[in-house]
Parts: structure tokens; C-alpha cells; sequence
């Protein structure tokens, strides 16, 4: 697989790849208000946007509303087919297994990743399944692209996390029963 670090890209590209992965921050703050894990994805064909995603796993209830997954399958309806060729994802952690899984099976040419998550990541931080020579598809990536915003933003996030957590356990301690914030 071809790995592209930010430094090694026309700034040309390099611009075009930060104009979108702006966008995909503005959907992890999305679900940061949401207190989703803040996490933006878009797809990109023929320099339009075609899909967009961000984490709803609370909000849903359910594992599998990843935003990786989310942009997908918003994407091949918008085609009109699963295989998602001449696509780019911009997403703003490196994605987990299940994503990155999904990302071969759709077949996306590129993915373009802002921080990479060296607990679950899978496309070159833990394992590489992006780039895994045995599957019949592997995708060119591109790392770094906004590092430092798209990393704030998650540290943020769960430091936002731990503080409330501590909160609500001081509550119950006193006897008392935690907010929901919605």
C-alpha cells in the first residue's frame, strides 16, 4: 500500500485535503455536542462531496453507526452501487477494524485520515488492514492532515469525559441522581 505522509504531497493536494478535512471536523464537533465519540467522515468523488458522516453510537444504540460506516452507505446510495471506486474518505481518527474492513469492501481508492489511534487503529497504527496484501483491494493513505486540530479535539473530548464522569460519581456518592444533559 502506498502510505503518504502529509509532508510528501503537492500543496495543491495537500490544500484540497485540508479544505475537506475542515469539513470532517465540523461533523466531530457535531457529535461531540452530541457526546458521541467526536469523530467526521466524508466521501469525496470528482471534487464533490458525496457523503457524510459523524459517530451516533450512543444516540442509536447500536455498533455499528460508526461515521466511516455511516458515509458509506449514505455514499452507495448516492452511486447507486456498494463499490465506492474512484471515492476518497476523509475521516478525522484512523478508522477500527470494523471501518477499515468496510473501507476495503467498498472499495475506496484513498482514505485521507487526520490523527491516527494507536489503541484501535487499523490502518497502519495496531494493524494494517487497509494495506493487508491478502485482501484483493488495498487503499493509497493519507495521514497527518490536520493532526493537531483533529487530535485536540478527541484529548478534548475525553478529558471532557473524565471530568464528568468524576462528577456524576460524586453525585451518586451524595446521594443524588445524575442529569441527563438532553
Amino acid at each position: 500500500m502506498l502510505r503518504i505522509p502529509s509532508c510528501g504531497r503537492s500543496e495543491r493536494k495537500l490544500l484540497e485535503d485540508e479544505k475537506y478535512m475542515k469539513e470532517a471536523l465540523r461533523l466531530a464537533k457535531r457529535a461531540y455536542r452530541l457526546h458521541e465519540t467526536p469523530i467526521g467522515c466524508l466521501i469525496v468523488k470528482d471534487g464533490e462531496i458525496i457523503a457524510r458522516g459523524y459517530n451516533r453510537r450512543n444516540k442509536e444504540k447500536s455498533p455499528l453507526e460508526h461515521a466511516e460506516v455511516r458515509a458509506i452507505r449514505k455514499a452507495a446510495k448516492v452511486i447507486g452501487d456498494w463499490r465506492l471506486e474512484g471515492c476518497t474518505m476523509y475521516v478525522t481518527l484512523e478508522p477500527c477494524p470494523m471501518c477499515a474492513g468496510a473501507i476495503v469492501q467498498a472499495r475506496i481508492d484513498r482514505v485521507v485520515i487526520g490523527c491516527m489511534n494507536p489503541k484501535a487503529g487499523c490502518a497502519g497504527s495496531v494493524m494494517d488492514i487497509l494495506g493487508e496484501p491478502g485482501f484483493n483491494h488495498q487503499v493509497e493513505v493519507s495521514t497527518g492532515v490536520l493532526r493537531e486540530e483533529c487530535s485536540a479535539l478527541m484529548s478534548g473530548f475525553f478529558k471532557d469525559l473524565r471530568i464528568e464522569r468524576k462528577a456524576e460519581k460524586l453525585l451518586l456518592k451524595n446521594g443524588m441522581e445524575p442529569v441527563d444533559p438532553e
